[in-house]
């Protein structure tokens, strides 16, 4: 119930719908473009990932290539591959956070943290 008696605009409400659904969208396509790089073994292994989570390219610095310890070098590129989700997350909640909040909280969105 609106106070002084009056109904909610329906037409209002629903172009504000509509423009909240086009900025989440629009976020979304952002994130999709946007790189973000995660690093381990202090830099000897990084991953680019998209801002969605996409894996984009993974550097192996030669140093960190040894035949006889490939254990520890998987590790370093799950570490690499993690840190880069990790700040692809953290650019999801930044970019896509407070447009899902006008959503009701949670965005509905398969594979989003929030």
């Amino acid at each position: 119930m609106i106070p002084g008696g009056g109904q909610p605009n329906m037409q209002q409400l629903l172009q504000q719908a509509q423009k909240m659904q086009q900025d989440l969208a629009n976020a979304q396509e952002e994130l999709a473009r946007t790189e973000v790089d995660g690093q381990a073994g202090g830099g000897l292994v990084r991953a680019t990932v998209t801002g969605s989570g996409e894996l984009r390219a993974l550097v192996i610095d030669p140093k960190a290539v040894d035949p006889e310890d490939t254990e520890t070098l998987a590790d370093l590129i799950v570490a690499a591959v993690q840190a880069a989700n990790e700040n692809a997350q953290a650019l999801q909640q930044q970019k896509l956070g407070p447009l899902t909040q006008g959503l009701g909280g949670g965005s509905g969105i398969p594979g989003l943290p929030f």
